[in-house]
């Protein structure tokens, strides 16, 4: 069962009776911002805001910090009050909003001090306050429709903050038994109507506002039970920022909130622009940002920075300026939204903008995780798993484009950063610098320079096409870089010559080596019919034989160079060019010296030794005349 607290409600009724135009008497000096006057220029005047100014901005900074903590289901009715009563907005989320009140507040405009103050009265806003908060809002209505069978158990609670100037204890008893006969009649009204509901619980906030230097006609007076549904606390204020820091502290009881004061935050002062001061922020929040603190026993109060607010206590967090350091890096316990204390002060703009751009929710309202995976998934749309297989991700002149590429939103600036990128690659490329690309896996020295561009230009293509559908000046570089593609025609041009000259140097080694063919066929034609001839001259020398005591001819040829070479017919298949080679260096090599005689004798590439010394019958025959074995 769904149960809504008294803060799910909660109805400002301000006073607009004629009364409400005195002036707060706080002095507000419009000349303190000039630097010089010049000479007989009357000085600006001092001026005091009314006492309906000071209610207007006091209660549209706790709708402020309402609406910046508690975005939904914290809903705000605006009633102003004089000789009727006026409604601002409903209880619907889209009329939920600081704008909407100050368009409806200028539409009213500040109460009017020639109307009869016998026909204002706070009670006619006091009434539409009860009015509506026997109204079902949305969430209390699809709470009802989710239990159908409980629906009578759906809470209806909230809260009246009255701001106005009493006449005294009495007159403020006797609005509070106003509002406690209004909700006794509009239950009564409820019970019987699906359209509204009984309420349950209310708190009536009065606050007493009267000028300063004046004395107070109404005294404070704590939370009070005046019936089982109403409860009633009063507060008696000076205008001005008395009540500013009152309605601070309300809003933080309300909605249970705690403060933090950023401290020592460092800046430099417009004035001086080589100095720089350090000053202090407070923040609000929901309390169970403190709760770590109170739990780990590190929280240390301090007293309020906030002037005339002692109720308040604050946690103080020493300013650090940002580290990539994981040591000072500390655990996240939790996410709470807040708000600054003083909106428009330059510290809590500053520290404000600092955090709305570096940490804020996107224009489309996605949540920091949601955004955290869009942009991973554009940072790794094209990703090489292996860096030696990628050539942009690793030349320096590529960076600047690759960061960009792959942002959500490009600027005018981006694109001209990509654009330059591309004319410096185009440059490159007419310089005929070398690109890294990878050899590994390649023979030789790898592709051609012309080749190496090509790979480039179609990476960096496919790497931009694949951010094209993100924006229109993604589109642009993509563009640009089709563009820069198309060669003119003098480049293809010298292209087509590079290519000519390439395949008539190619040609000229391919006659080269046809020529070279063609002459080693020759010369191992020639040293075939060489070995033939010799073959017939040996087997001619064996037919006829010689007494082994005859000298040999004198001009006999040396029969080394044939004989160690095999005829090419007891070869078995094709012979070499090697074999050819070495067969024709080892001829022309025994050209150039006398044979070796014993070489020359030998038969099968073995000569005998000591051939004299045997006799027929294998005996040796010594000079004695002995024969030995």
């Amino acid at each position: 069962m769904r149960m809504f607290s008294v803060s799910h409600k909660t109805v400002f009724v301000v006073d607009h009776c004629p009364y409400m135009t005195e002036s707060s008497r706080q002095q507000i000096e419009c000349d303190m911002l000039t630097k010089s006057r010049a000479q007989g220029v009357i000085p600006l005047a001092p001026v005091s805001k009314s006492l309906w100014t000071c209610a207007v901005e006091c209660s549209m900074e706790y709708c402020r910090i309402l609406y910046d903590i508690y975005p939904t289901r914290k809903l705000v009715n605006y009633i102003v009050s004089d000789s009727e009563f006026h409604i601002l907005n409903s209880w619907r989320q889209e009329d939920q909003s600081v704008q909407e009140l100050m368009t409806a507040l200028a539409a009213v405009g500040p109460p009017n001090p020639r109307e009869d103050p016998e026909c204002c009265s706070i009670l006619h806003g006091l009434v539409a306050a009860v009015e509506s908060l026997c109204k079902i809002t949305e969430y209390q209505h699809e709470a009802r429709t989710a239990l159908v069978d409980l629906a009578d158990r759906v809470a209806n609670r909230g809260r009246i903050i009255c701001l106005t100037n009493a006449k005294s204890d009495t007159h403020v008893r006797m609005l509070e038994d106003c509002v406690l006969e209004t909700i006794q009649e509009q239950n009564k009204l409820a019970a019987g109507s699906d359209r509204l509901m009984p309420i349950q619980q209310c708190e009536l906030v009065l606050v007493h506002i009267y000028p300063q230097g004046d004395d107070t006609l109404v005294s404070d007076r704590p939370k009070k039970e005046i019936s089982s549904v109403l409860s009633s606390e009063v507060h008696s204020v000076r205008a001005g920022r008395h009540l500013a820091s009152k309605l601070n502290v309300l809003v933080q009881q309300h909605f249970d909130l705690a403060s933090t004061t950023i401290t020592n935050i460092p800046m430099k002062e417009e004035q001086h622009a080589n100095t720089s001061a350090n000053y202090d922020v407070e923040l609000l929040h929901h309390r169970d940002a403190h709760m770590e603190f109170i739990k780990s026993g590190d929280l240390h109060m301090a007293g309020s920075t906030s002037r005339d607010s002692g109720l308040k206590e604050t946690v103080t967090l020493k300013w650090c300026t940002p580290r990539t350091n994981s040591v000072e890096l500390h655990y996240c316990t939790g996410a709470y939204r807040i708000s600054p204390v003083e909106v428009n002060s330059r510290p809590s703009s500053c520290l404000t903008n600092f955090l709305l751009n570096d940490m804020s929710l996107d224009a489309a309202g996605r949540p920091p995780i949601e955004r955290a995976k869009a942009q991973l998934e554009r940072h790794t749309r094209y990703w090489p798993m292996i860096i030696s297989q990628t050539t942009i991700f690793n030349m320096q002149a590529v960076v600047p484009l690759a960061n960009l590429i792959v942002k959500d939103t490009m600027t005018e600036d981006d694109v001209l950063t990509c654009q330059k990128t591309v004319y410096n690659l185009v440059d490159m490329e007419r310089k005929n610098d070398p690109l890294p690309i990878s050899t590994v896996g390649s023979r030789g020295k790898g592709p051609k320079r012309d080749e190496q561009y090509r790979i480039m230009w179609n990476e960096l293509e496919t790497l931009v096409k694949t951010h094209v559908g993100t924006s229109e000046r993604h589109q642009q570089v993509l563009e640009c870089i089709i563009a820069c593609r198309s060669k003119p025609p003098e480049e293809e041009e010298r292209k087509k010559r590079g290519r000519k000259r390439e395949d008539k140097e190619d040609k000229t080694e391919k006659n080269g080596k046809e020529l070279e063919e063609k002459m080693w066929t020759q010369d191992s034609d020639r040293l075939k019919g060489a070995m033939e001839r010799e073959k017939e001259d040996q087997s001619e020398s064996e037919v006829i034989k010689d007494s082994p005591d005859s000298p040999e001819p004198f001009n006999k040829k040396p029969r080394l160079a044939t004989e160690e070479i095999q005829p090419l017919e007891k070869s078995k298949g094709p012979v070499s060019l090697f074999s050819l080679w070495t067969n024709r260096i080892t001829q022309a090599n025994s050209r150039k010296h006398q044979e070796f005689a014993g070489r020359i004798n030998s038969v099968n590439n073995k000569a005998e030794l000591y051939q004299h010394l045997k006799d027929e019958n294998g005996l040796d025959v010594h000079e004695n005349g002995k024969a030995t074995r």
